[in-house]
């Protein structure tokens, strides 16, 4: 037992093992994404407290996500033709332009709730371009062979800083306020900035992008008729659809349930916070110990992740509600990597960051509208309607991805004529 432990270990660091360029990748987005939790949880609660109203924070995710709405979706074809190491020293550096901005607001006592908007929206026009770039920029570090692994240990490390983020940042807001969450967060982005600076240039892998370039728009229409002729890429990409817009909104949902629904301070909403992140770090590890692709295991962690929201929605005490985040965000990490992972391995290079763009629309692009009605929902029924809804909707997917495997799975078997 102890051996095949080891080797479970061993398969699940396989990428920081290997690859010099991906180890200090991993290690700068470790201070990096922790430091932008600290800012997702101050934004959430300044919104909050300043506004008393769970919609406000749906206009939070509206802002956030809006430019992702409206131009997502180029940002892969972006991705496709230029280089991609170059795109995310650029996108890091006005990610901290715009959290040294927030923290001279609040820090100086002169922050407004439309500013805090307009940043946000700023952060949001960012993210379209980084995106895509960030994803495909994974098999450039670690090669084909370990990408399902490489990007597992992303999805830990980025559940790994959903626990260390908002846990400190619960305990700063309440010690400082907010104002010190955003200030950290902008240091925090010279440690990736370092890292893609350091990286051996000659030790990437190389990948394949058309010689050859069309109009955005073309290039951009191409991807989404790539995915669409593809069963595999159609049938994850609608599931992801569904689940990330109506059962992804936990920036939404989890300050009203620790300030409402378990009328409780910033210390329980980033202790709730960083639960959920926990159960996620555990799924990431799971997924990459695995080493690969798996179909069974996205569908398990859909309908997993989707059953949890239908038994957090009725919970009022603060200890029941932590034990099934952490079960949620378990389930949740592994259906998102997996999912990811799926994509990655179905595409081409030439198509990588278009597919990549659909999959960061799903999440991204969708999410004002997610966010609105999770707000809708908390407001008008409270914690149990909104997460009520996201688990029935999610079942619902998990339901069509099953259906779409098993037609798979009867059109792959040979006829009995032949069999005979």
């Amino acid at each position: 037992m102890s051996l095949g432990l080891a080797s479970a270990t061993a398969r699940t660091f396989t990428s920081l093992r290997r690859h010099y360029n991906y180890r200090l990748y991993f290690f700068g987005q470790v201070v990096s994404l922790s430091g932008s939790w600290m800012q997702t949880v101050a934004q959430a609660w300044f919104i909050v407290q300043s506004t008393h109203s769970p919609l406000a924070v749906g206009v939070l995710a509206v802002c956030q996500f809006g430019p992702y709405a409206v131009l997502g979706l180029l940002g892969g074809a972006i991705a496709d033709r230029h280089d991609q190491r170059h795109i995310l020293i650029f996108t890091q550096g006005a990610f901290m332009v715009t959290a040294f901005a927030l923290a001279a607001l609040t820090l100086s006592g002169h922050a407004k709730v439309w500013e805090v908007y307009v940043i946000a929206v700023i952060t949001g026009l960012v993210t379209v371009l980084d995106t895509p770039v960030r994803q495909s920029f994974t098999i450039q570090m670690v090669g084909r062979d370990e990408l399902p692994n490489a990007i597992a240990l992303n999805s830990s490390l980025f559940n790994a800083s959903r626990i260390v983020g908002p846990a400190i940042a619960g305990g700063l807001i309440a010690l400082f306020g907010v104002g010190i969450c955003f200030l950290l967060n902008a240091l925090s982005f010279l440690a990736v900035i370092g890292a893609l600076l350091l990286m051996r240039v000659r030790e990437l892998f190389p990948i394949n992008q058309d010689a050859v370039h069309k109009n955005l728009v073309r290039e951009t229409a191409e991807g989404l008729r790539f995915a669409w002729r593809s069963p595999v890429i159609r049938s994850a990409l609608l599931m992801l659809v569904v689940i990330s817009t109506l059962g992804v909104n936990f920036n939404v949902l989890l300050p009203v349930l620790a300030s409402k629904t378990l009328n409780s301070g910033p210390q329980v909403f980033g202790v709730l916070s960083a639960l959920f992140g926990f159960g996620a770090l555990c799924g990431a590890l799971f997924s990459a110990s695995l080493g690969r692709a798996s179909r069974r295991a996205l569908l398990l962690g859909a309908a997993a992740f989707s059953l949890s929201e239908v038994v957090l929605s009725p919970l009022r005490v603060t200890w029941a509600a932590a034990i099934v985040l952490v079960v949620t965000g378990m389930a949740y990490s592994v259906y998102s990597s997996q999912t990811n992972a799926t994509l990655q391995v179905s595409v081409t290079d030439q198509m990588r960051g278009r597919i990549l763009a659909i999959y960061g629309y799903a999440f991204f692009g969708l999410a004002p509208v997610g966010g609105l009605l999770a707000g809708w929902l908390a407001q008008t029924g409270g914690t149990l309607l909104a997460f009520l809804v996201a688990g029935v909707s999610g079942l619902v997917a998990a339901g069509y991805g099953w259906a779409g495997a098993g037609r798979a799975a009867r059109a792959s078997r040979p006829p009995i004529s032949q069999m005979a």
